[in-house]
């Protein structure tokens, strides 16, 4: 009989044995050739143990015949690349480089090493004869993955307000003495929620760029909800009407004479009048020859409509000295042909902003 990996020597019955002596020999021969074989067997289980199983897996890495430290280093060796891998965070136009690490992403290797090495539920006996016979068992351990949802949640909360834009309402304005017009834009914010889940998953996984989710702001006022504007220069003596940002008309005027000019700024229409009655507002003064009122009709020097402003004595009228429109002929107020005032008026709430510069 052969046993592999043991020589045995060679043995021959010497001449003249009974048979019982014969059976003796043979007898004790067995035994210490089972003697032998049983030393070598546990010598070679001995030497396997503290080393895992042949033929067992952790996370896709075979770890079989490893000690405990070799399967430690061999798993990380694959593991770690991908937790220190670079994603890019991307949200507009701004980018934020990563890593799941970083982020506190990490993974049970030494606890899957542990599993590996207790191997698979096997009784003493067959754990024996797979040590002895190094015949691979079919084993697989999973690594459990770690992940810090709380501070995941963090980063994105912390890019929120640098990714927040406030929307831009549509407008006219007065700014440094000259007219600006605004288009209505889109603000924008970050779906805190949605962008967590997203960098979550591609941490998770084996992305490499992560597209955060933001949401459009509207903007509260747009140019059809902008409503109408009056804007008066007082260099070229124009009125001009706008209907949210559209120019809807120009119309000449006058205005006042260098020593009663018109105020510039933004002013608005605080009320308005049809066929007004003219009160005289300087008895002392330029008015110091005129009538205390004049009532409706040819010769008032308000027209046939006037609008007043927020700015003290000024008024936006009609006028029947059509000659002065287009010049600095009045004493502050804004003066229009009669046809002019008389379409306008009618197209001009009260409240709608006047904006009066150079």
């Amino acid at each position: 009989m052969k046993v592999p990996g043991i020589r045995l020597p060679s043995w021959k019955l010497p001449e003249g044995l009974s048979g019982w002596q014969r059976v003796a020999v043979v007898a004790g021969l067995a035994v210490v050739l089972l003697a032998t074989m049983s030393v070598a067997a546990t010598a070679r289980v001995s030497a396997s143990s503290g080393r895992i199983l042949a033929g067992v897996k952790v996370g896709g890495v075979d770890v079989g015949g490893m000690t405990r430290d070799e399967a430690v280093a061999a798993v990380k060796a694959t593991t770690e690349p991908k937790l220190r891998r670079g994603v890019l965070v991307v949200a507009g136009d701004r980018r934020w480089p990563v890593t799941p690490a970083g982020l506190g992403h990490g993974a049970g290797v030494e606890q899957a090493v542990d599993r590996a090495l207790a191997g698979p539920e096997l009784s003493w006996y067959s754990d024996f004869w797979h040590r002895l016979s190094n015949r691979p068992v079919s084993h697989s351990v999973d690594i459990a993955l770690a992940s810090d949802d709380a501070k995941v949640s963090r980063f994105v909360r912390a890019l929120a307000p640098k990714l927040a834009v406030a929307p831009t309402d549509a407008s006219i304005k007065l700014v440094d003495g000259r007219i600006v017009k605004q288009q209505a834009k889109d603000g924008r914010v970050l779906d805190v929620e949605a962008s967590t889940s997203a960098l979550a998953k591609a941490l998770a996984g084996n992305a490499r760029k992560v597209k955060l989710v933001t949401r459009a702001v509207d903007p509260k006022v747009t140019a059809d909800k902008l409503g109408k504007t009056i804007d008066v220069n007082l260099s070229t003596n124009r009125l001009t009407f706008y209907d949210g940002l559209k120019v809807r008309k120009v119309y000449p005027v006058a205005t006042g004479q260098p020593s009663f000019p018109t105020p510039q700024g933004s002013w608005k229409v605080v009320y308005k009048r049809m066929n007004p009655t003219w009160t005289n507002p300087a008895k002392d003064g330029w008015g110091a020859d005129m009538p205390a009122s004049i009532p409706p009709g040819p010769g008032n020097p308000l027209g046939t409509r006037a609008m007043a402003l927020n700015a003290s004595g000024i008024l936006i009228h009609g006028t029947y000295a059509s000659y002065s429109v287009g010049h600095y002929a009045s004493h502050g107020c804004i003066r229009m042909l009669l046809s002019d005032v008389e379409a306008l008026y009618p197209q001009v709430p009260e409240g709608t902003p006047v904006l009066i510069h150079r």
